[in-house]
């Protein structure tokens, strides 16, 4: 894990300037997540770009990340479909008018109306046990087309923050999955899937080459012993973020180049082309391109140097959960020097409620905007109400320039509307 225990060096860009968000903030109170249409658009015409190569190359974004469904209007406008693992989610893509294969339901532990309603939907059922076989067949049916999630277990190395496979809770082993397609095949399934998940926020392309090549070689290995074809396989997500300005993105064409050498290797000589080539990633896709912002309202200098803000860590679990790091921009003092150490903290009543540690940033007055980057996917939704803390308003910086609210602010009626107590309604 990152900490937020880091030096801070250079500048990471920003879509806007401190008087431009001064007339945001005019309008919308911090804190709040804004995000960049235009940026989450041209980044997902890369992704496209790199995989021209293989004409059913689809990517599911992971609406977990950011689960609104103007972001997912827009990814959908790109070409992209919805990976899901909840009702909620499933009516999300429902709502922007998502159906049939636009959608994989991947889950874990789910219950019988999850899978209802992705059958409804004619969604990609992704299975994650073996046992989920006959309980889909109690419950609702076994559709035409199923995907199994691969745990390779020792098989195959984790990366530092996902951990060893073998220690996960998702996925059939190899032979599981072996036994899994031959009962699919006798219950009529036409159409057969593969997938896997060994990786999170991995900067490494070689990685997901690997992850292609473990799939490709099951996918022969299937065919041999049991003479079937997969149809498709998902790669899964995964792909990291620069979180750090001295970090540089995954190079999105080095690593196509190397799954489509790995096709071509393995893939084509067994007579499994065409073999469409799925991804499900969520933070590449907006995760740079979504910022919290937030003003800082008090000063605190005891045995350390504080920063209070507005927001809290319930705006921004990760960096008090994970100790991840996130870059923060002071703006207006974009050039000013990194002289200053201060931990910058929300007001929650938890000691780690805190977005940086001992960063250096320049001298830093109350009202002072704060932006911090790199919250377009995994900060928003891991938002939470400890300490009556409402959550935020999420906008949308559209490319002409205009700011659209596509999430209001929370109010205290909407935090007491579940209470059935007098006095609080």
């Amino acid at each position: 894990m990152e900490s937020t225990v880091a030096q801070q060096t250079g500048n990471k860009p920003l879509p806007f300037t401190e008087a431009q968000m001064r007339d945001i903030v005019a309008k919308h109170p911090t804190p709040f997540h804004i995000y960049d249409e235009q940026a989450i658009r041209e980044n997902a015409r890369q992704l496209n770009a790199a995989f021209e190569w293989c004409p059913g190359f689809r990517e599911y974004f992971a609406v977990k990340a950011t689960p609104n469904p103007h972001i997912l209007k827009i990814l959908m406008e790109e070409g992209f479909g919805g990976d899901c693992s909840s009702r909620a989610e499933l009516m999300l893509c429902q709502a922007v008018g998502m159906s049939g294969d636009d959608i994989m339901f991947t889950s874990n532990n789910t219950p019988a109306d999850d899978y209802a309603k992705a059958v409804e939907l004619g969604a990609l059922l992704n299975l994650d046990d073996i046992t989920h076989i006959d309980y889909l067949a109690r419950h609702v049916g076994i559709p035409k087309t199923v995907c199994f999630r691969y745990n390779p277990g020792p098989l195959r190395e984790g990366n530092v923050i996902i951990g060893k496979p073998e220690e996960a809770k998702y996925g059939f082993t190899r032979e599981q999955l072996f036994e899994g397609y031959a009962k699919l095949k006798e219950k009529g399934v036409e159409t057969f899937g593969l997938h896997t998940m060994v990786a999170s926020n991995e900067l490494n392309p070689d990685f997901f080459v690997e992850t292609a090549r473990m799939l490709f070689e099951l996918c022969v290995a299937l065919k041999d012993d049991l003479d079937i074809s997969v149809d498709f396989v998902n790669l899964g997500g995964g792909i990291g973020i620069p979180y750090h300005p001295d970090q540089s993105p995954v190079d999105l064409t080095h690593m196509s180049n190397g799954i489509k050498a790995a096709y071509e290797e393995l893939i084509q000589p067994a007579g499994l082309h065409p073999l469409r080539v799925l991804m499900e990633n969520g933070r590449m896709v907006t995760g740079p391109f979504g910022y919290l912002v937030t003003k800082a309202i008090h000063r605190k200098d005891t045995y350390k140097n504080y920063v209070g803000v507005d927001a809290s860590m319930a705006n921004l679990m990760r960096p008090g959960m994970y100790g991840a790091y996130h870059h923060i921009s002071v703006l207006g003092k974009e050039s000013s020097p990194n002289d200053q150490s201060y931990d910058v903290v929300g007001s929650l009543c938890e000691n780690n409620d805190k977005f940086a540690i001992d960063r250096q940033l320049p001298a830093i007055a109350n009202d002072d905007l704060l932006v911090i980057h790199d919250t377009g996917a995994h900060g928003h939704a891991m938002g939470f109400q400890y300490n009556g803390k409402l959550r935020s308003s999420e906008l949308l910086l559209k490319p002409d320039g205009s700011v659209e609210e596509i999430r209001r602010a929370e109010t205290l009626g909407d935090y007491f509307a579940t209470l059935d107590y007098p006095g609080l309604k």
